[in-house]
């Protein structure tokens, strides 16, 4: 029955796939305005399909220019995340080369970054900032890397350093534009209706040298995944603002977000407001 309903499952993400391609590549080559709804309608659809649950607590920020700065365990948090609204992602350039899903992440508009080269850092944080300056949500899985969905490794602060080039951008000099950061905790708690628990999230998370092929298979058979997404408050930033001091300001929030979600402690935000950065 497991094996009946993954067919079931592929062959239902292969036709919508199919049939949203062509528009999605004819707007990302004339760029126009739908280039950012359909990846989101696509994912939307992809989400119910796989069985999965989404849970928010809180939500993304209206505020623009925005970065998310998300943990990551899996290549579900891109589902996972791509059905809440329309955003981009950044990934690391290997993705670019992936047969399909690196069709798909040039699709969704992801901004690719080669993290052998740290002269391409700055090149790389001004294509983001000009992204984030014309409207787009960016998310930055800010680890670097994906880990085994139990913890949350620490933030690289390299790209966070984005949101210097987009102050300012479309404004006069003496009037720079307001920049917002967004902590973003990922956390996947239940199978089922059961708590997964630290042994059995492996079956969730893909890091280290895990087989892609394999592990999409068996979270299509499977199904039945609720995954918590908590959104801190989105912090306002200044010129001022010290780099490193506010990804260990972000690190420390999504960790201990993620740890909430997964003892299933979490208190609800009783509103969406803006926190500022200070030293």
């Amino acid at each position: 029955m497991a094996t009946l309903r993954a067919l079931t499952v592929i062959l239902a993400l292969t036709v919508i796939t199919l049939v949203l391609i062509p528009p999605q590549w004819l707007a990302v080559k004339l760029n126009l305005p739908m280039q950012r709804n359909l990846p989101y309608f696509w994912h939307r659809i992809a989400h119910r399909l796989l069985g999965m649950r989404v849970i928010q607590h809180g939500k993304m920020a209206a505020d623009r220019p925005l970065l998310v700065t998300a943990n990551h365990a899996s290549w579900l948090d891109i589902v996972t995340l791509g059905c809440t609204g329309p955003l981009s992602f950044i990934a690391k350039q290997e993705v670019s080369g992936w047969p399909i899903f690196g069709l798909f992440a040039k699709l969704q508009r992801t901004v690719f970054v080669n993290r052998q080269r740290r002269s391409e850092t700055g090149k790389v944080a001004n294509q983001i900032a000009r992204r984030m300056a014309s409207g787009d949500a960016m998310v930055l899985f800010a680890e670097g890397t994906s880990s085994n969905g139990n913890e949350v490794l620490p933030f690289r602060s390299a790209l966070v350093g984005a949101v210097h080039q987009a102050m300012g951008a479309g404004k006069s000099d003496d009037e720079p534009a307001q920049v917002f950061v967004q902590p973003l905790s990922i956390a996947y708690t239940k199978l089922h209706g059961i708590p997964i628990g630290r042994f059995w999230r492996s079956h969730v998370a893909w890091y280290g040298d895990m087989e892609l092929a394999g592990h999409l298979w068996n979270i299509i058979k499977e199904g039945g995944l609720d995954v918590e997404l908590t959104w801190g408050l989105p912090i306002a930033l200044n010129q001022s603002v010290n780099r490193k001091e506010l990804t260990g300001r972000l690190e420390g929030q999504v960790r201990e977000m993620t740890a909430a979600a997964l003892a299933g402690t979490l208190v609800e935000p009783d509103g969406l407001e803006i926190a500022e950065f200070q030293k």
